[in-house]
């Protein structure tokens, strides 16, 4: 029977700073104070003992905390299969890995362990209820709480038994989605200030003299779209891997064009060609996984711009229909300078007599009013509309005759 592990819960951490110190972000150090913990659950976990000594979770304990380094550097892997893990020592999960020729960028150390700006490939977790996506931009989350854990992230272990957390992000501060989601978690890039391990004996420092100086809190190493940590953008690539730097500096250009004038085409070929030769080693892993990356990058474009057309469309098809409302209201005719309005017919009682009358009927055919007209237009006028609606202005008085009211009209106007 699988054992279980009942995990420590999870608390706020520190981030890590520069400013005097470099604090690690709270991590899963009460791991240890779980027997077994490096054989239970955590794939590629040793079995040797620790190589650095991490403080148990008891009342009070401290954040484990790091040398900085004089200022961060380059280094390169100098094996293969060498683990990138989410605390300093074996105890902590493995978050990835490095191979022969691979660089990182090293910000500080603590014992035999480096702590690195998480390299391509390497995500971290939030969870879905503080995230809040962007409709213009689905590749974009923020966070709609305070205090919210981002968690080491790794293909071994689910999200609820990532227990490292890297850094804590607030309300309004935005997460880059990588398009996955996970048990109520969701996949996102390490954002500012996620760091990982890896052990000091497998990292070989590159000339400093060539080496860029980087900022501690860059997202990652060689994200897809963010600046290469070596080479200069201007030199012509030595090595697959320059080659890979050289080509993320490109995509890094065509995302600062405004969205209808990014085209990755010639890009995406010479990724592809990398990701095809079978001797680029990590370079060929990471133009793969660019390629992954820029398809994301493309529908997400592609959805920017119909949003934008479809806003466009809404706003002509609003213009259009204010237009025929103003339209149909100046067609509208001004019922309130009538006195009556019905439909006219002949009167029979007063017809032949000196004064031409007629009687006005509502839509059931009953008499309104015995209307008569004066002045020559309304008279020329009122035998034309015999049988049609109409309204009339003019004045009205009682006909005691007929006990009904009498309009003498000095205009008719045709309303059907």
């Amino acid at each position: 029977m699988q054992a279980r592990v009942n995990l420590p819960v999870r608390s706020a951490g520190t981030r890590l700073s520069f400013a005097g110190r470099l604090v690690l972000p709270a991590v899963a150090v009460a791991l240890l104070a779980v027997p077994g913990w490096a054989q239970q659950g955590q794939p590629g976990a040793a079995a040797q003992p620790a190589a650095t000594t991490v403080q148990p979770a008891v009342a009070g304990a401290q954040p484990a905390v790091a040398k900085p380094a004089s200022e961060p550097y380059v280094a390169e892997a100098t094996g293969n299969d060498v683990f990138i893990r989410s605390g300093p020592g074996t105890n902590f999960y493995q978050c990835g890995k490095l191979y022969a020729g691979d660089r990182v960028q090293v910000i500080g150390t603590q014992g035999t362990w480096s702590c690195i700006v998480p390299p391509v490939g390497c995500f971290s977790w939030v969870s879905m209820q503080y995230v809040s996506i962007n409709l213009d931009n689905p590749t974009e989350g923020k966070i709609t709480g305070d205090n919210v854990g981002v968690y080491a992230g790794s293909d071994f272990v689910p999200p609820m038994h990532s227990t490292s957390k890297q850094v804590v992000l607030n309300r309004g501060q935005t997460v880059k989605l990588l398009g996955e989601e996970l048990n109520d978690y969701y996949k996102i890039a390490p954002p500012q200030g996620a760091y990982l391990w890896v052990s000091t004996q497998f990292l070989q420092p590159t000339d400093r003299t060539t080496a860029v100086k980087v900022d501690p809190n860059l997202v990652a190493a060689v994200k897809p779209g963010e600046k290469s940590p070596v080479g200069d953008a201007n030199s012509v690539p030595k090595t697959d891997l320059e080659l890979y730097y050289a080509l993320a500096e490109q995509i890094k250009a065509i995302q600062a064009k405004p969205i209808g004038e990014r085209d990755y085409a010639a890009v995406k070929a010479k990724l592809t060609e990398l990701a095809a030769k079978k001797d680029a080693g990590r370079a060929a892993r990471y133009a793969e996984y660019t390629l992954k990356s820029i398809e994301r990058f493309e529908l997400a474009d592609k959805s920017a711009q119909e949003l934008e057309l479809q806003k466009k469309e809404r706003s002509k098809t609003l213009e259009k229909i204010d237009e025929a409302r103003v339209a149909n209201l100046a067609q509208i005719p001004d019922y309130g300078k009538f006195a009556a309005m019905g439909k006219l017919e002949r009167s029979s009682v007063y017809d032949g007599g000196p004064i031409k009358r007629y009687r006005l009927i509502d839509d059931s055919g009953k008499t309104i009013a015995y209307v008569t007209p004066t002045g020559a237009a309304a008279i020329a006028e009122s035998e034309k509309l015999v049988g049609r609606k109409v309204g009339l202005v003019g004045t009205i008085q009682p006909h005691e005759a007929s006990a009904r009211a009498f309009i003498e009209y000095t205009e008719i106007a045709q309303l059907d």
